[in-house]
C-alpha cells in the first residue's frame, strides 16, 4: 500500500525541460511526484523517466487556465496520494504580446496580467491543507524581464514583474507560517524545454541545464530562508 505520509510534489504545466527536472530532483529528495499538463501526449516519456529513477509518479491532464478543471484535477491527486506538499508552477503564458512596450495597449496589458491569475488560483487551492499541518512550499519560474529592463519583450515582462512580485510577497507572507514561497528568475534558455528546440540553430542565446536550475529550487524550498534565485546569463 502506498504511504500516504511520504510527501508529494505537483508539477503544474510540465515539460521535458525544467519541469521534468523538477521532479526528478525532488523525487530523489524522496518525493511522490503529480503531473499535469494540458495534453497527455508526453506523459508516458515523462513517467518512464521517473520509473527508471524509482519515482512514484502519476500523471493528470489539466489546462491551468481553467479553475473547475484544475479543482478537479488537484483532488484527484489528493485521492491518488493522499496530500500535497509542495507545488510548482511551470505553465507557460498564453497569447501575452511581446513588442515594443512603449506600444503597449490596455487590451494587452490586461492579457498579460490575467495570465497570472492561474498562478494565484493553484496557490491558493493548495494553501489550505499548507496552512493546516503547518508546512509545505510553492515554486515558481520566471524571466529575467522581471528585475532587468527588456523593453522588447512588451506585455511578456509585465507578466514576469507580477509573478515575481507575486512570489516574493507570499515568501513574506507564508514564512512564519512555516510555508515557503519562491521563485528562480532565469535570464538565459532552459536546454530539453520547448523554447530551446524550437530555437535549435540560434547560437546567439547563452543556455542552462535544466538539472543546474532544479538544484537551486530544490536548494530554496530546503532551506527555507531565501525568496529567490536570480540566473543572469543574458548581460
Amino acid at each position: 500500500m502506498t504511504s500516504t505520509s511520504t510527501p508529494v510534489l505537483v508539477v503544474l504545466g510540465v515539460g521535458p525541460g525544467l519541469g521534468l527536472s523538477i521532479a526528478q530532483r525532488f523525487g530523489a529528495a524522496g518525493h511522490r511526484v503529480a503531473l499535469i499538463s494540458r495534453s497527455p501526449a508526453r506523459h508516458s516519456d515523462y513517467l518512464a523517466a521517473l520509473s527508471a529513477k524509482n519515482v512514484e509518479a502519476a500523471a493528470y491532464v489539466a489546462d491551468a487556465h481553467d479553475h473547475d478543471q484544475l479543482t478537479r484535477t488537484l483532488d484527484e491527486v489528493r485521492e491518488r496520494f493522499g496530500r500535497i506538499d509542495v507545488g510548482y508552477y511551470g505553465a507557460a503564458s498564453l497569447d501575452v504580446a511581446m513588442g515594443d512596450i512603449t506600444e503597449l495597449d490596455a487590451t494587452s496589458a490586461r492579457t498579460a496580467l490575467n495570465s497570472v491569475v492561474p498562478v494565484v488560483d493553484f496557490a491558493g487551492q493548495l494553501l489550505p491543507e499548507m496552512r493546516e499541518r503547518g508546512n509545505g512550499g510553492l515554486l515558481f519560474a520566471g524571466g529575467l524581464s522581471s528585475v532587468v529592463p527588456m523593453p522588447s519583450l512588451g506585455g511578456l515582462a509585465l507578466a514576469s514583474a507580477a509573478l515575481r512580485n507575486y512570489a516574493i510577497t507570499l515568501h513574506a507572507a507564508l514564512q512564519p507560517a512555516g510555508i515557503y514561497a519562491g521563485t528562480i528568475t532565469i535570464g538565459g534558455l532552459i536546454e530539453r524545454g520547448d523554447i530551446h528546440r524550437a530555437m535549435a540553430g540560434n547560437g546567439d542565446l547563452p543556455t542552462i541545464n535544466p538539472d543546474e536550475l532544479a538544484e537551486l529550487a530544490w536548494g530554496l524550498y530546503r532551506d527555507g530562508t531565501e525568496a529567490e534565485a536570480v540566473i543572469n546569463l543574458l548581460f
